[in-house]
């Protein structure tokens, strides 16, 4: 029977897991909420959406600059401090009638979810047993996932329940109850010391950091190409099928996804990686040569959640592995480049769709793939037990 500092503190870990949810629902719930946001305060919903284009930017612009300042913070008050900044913004964002209040809140939300993603995965590690580390990355890692499968259509629902500010005060009090649990029930891990402190520029060099980057970039560019643009693309490929239940399907794939990886990162971190992008390509293969049959289309998007959703527990558990005791800078670099991939991917996948192309998307998207399995092969830095 495994004894206490061997066994996995899985709730401890579902704060993180909670962490993470509340990140990604703030960040999408306002998708949802378009047409009353937009009626409340006055503007269209063009301009209502920057609300989750300043989130996002904010969070590329905090994540390394402020975790690379706090390196010798002890690391509970720094996610304390992240997700205080949630609740106030959250609140202020629920209390405000000025579009630039709104907007101004909404990018320091995003400051605030950047400094909790570049957390939570170091912190996580630290607080499992090393041979179970990436299975603890995995559970704080799950609640992104359900928070992608569920914030918009959940942020909709809750708006026709109630209203959309009353939305941003049920965020805001889920932040105030973690709060609490994170205070009280999670225990708190010193920072790093002067002398053990490397410049940003440094860590980025260390070897094994590159090529995770490269993989990193290619992968999550590679999936928001499709996913920011899955309606489009469904209308002609499966016009039968609705979006919502293709977003939850991929959710709930994805979930499982992740528990299969959380078995096998600690022990074969490579050979899942390459596994997970082999099956990546072969599912984006799948959804190129789909149409006009819904039924494979259905089945290239659980073959794409399966193996899509282990990979930031893979990329995370991979960084961590090459950057050591610098994982959480490390860490904040992979919340920039992740969140410069998903725009790329957006970025991509519209001019695809403004040339009336949606069905060039899976095809793009399996280019990116084959790359990124090439970048992943060239990986060299693992742990022992991760070279198989």
């Amino acid at each position: 029977m495994a004894t206490r500092a061997q066994a996995l503190p899985v709730g401890r870990l579902l704060a993180f897991t909670t962490a993470g949810f509340l990140a990604i629902m703030t960040e999408t719930m306002p998708a949802g909420l378009l047409p009353q946001i937009g009626h409340g305060l006055g503007i269209g919903e063009a301009l209502a959406g920057q609300m989750l284009t300043l989130y996002a930017i904010g969070s590329v612009v905090a994540a390394i600059p402020v975790i690379a300042a706090t390196r010798s913070w002890n690391r509970r008050l720094l996610l304390l401090l992240a997700i205080g900044g949630l609740f106030v913004f959250n609140s202020v964002t629920a209390l405000s009638t000025q579009v630039a209040v709104t907007l101004a809140a909404r990018f320091v939300a995003g400051m605030a979810a950047g400094v909790v993603w570049g957390l939570l995965a170091g912190y996580a590690r630290r607080l499992a047993p090393a041979h179970l580390q990436g299975r603890a990355l995995a559970i704080a890692g799950i609640g992104q996932p359900i928070a992608l499968a569920l914030g918009v259509p959940l942020g909709a629902w809750l708006g026709a329940l109630f209203d959309w500010r009353a939305v941003f005060w049920i965020m805001s009090a889920v932040a105030l109850l973690l709060l609490a649990w994170i205070r009280f029930g999670i225990p708190d891990h010193p920072g790093q010391g002067r002398a053990a402190r490397l410049p940003v520029t440094r860590v980025a060099a260390l070897p094994g950091i590159a090529p995770v980057l490269i993989v990193l970039l290619l992968w999550i560019t590679g999936h928001n190409i499709l996913y920011t643009y899955i309606a489009p693309f469904l209308a002609i490929a499966a016009p039968n099928v609705r979006v919502d239940v293709v977003l939850l399907l991929f959710g709930l794939a994805a979930c499982g996804g992740i528990w299969g990886v959380g078995l096998l990162v600690d022990r074969q971190l490579r050979v899942t990686l390459l596994v997970s992008l082999t099956g990546f390509a072969a599912s984006a293969l799948i959804l190129a040569v789909a149409a006009p049959s819904s039924l494979l289309v259905l089945a290239g998007v659980v073959a794409w959640g399966l193996t899509f959703g282990g990979a930031p527990t893979l990329l995370q558990t991979a960084l961590a592995e090459a950057a050591g005791e610098h994982a959480d800078v490390a860490q904040s670099i992979l919340v920039t480049v992740f969140n410069l991939a998903v725009a790329a991917g957006g970025i991509v996948g519209g001019l695809l769709v403004d040339h009336g192309q949606p069905l060039w998307l899976p095809w793009a998207v399996l280019v990116l793939a084959v790359a990124a399995l090439a970048a992943a092969r060239t990986i060299r830095q693992w742990r022992k037990g991760h070279e198989q």
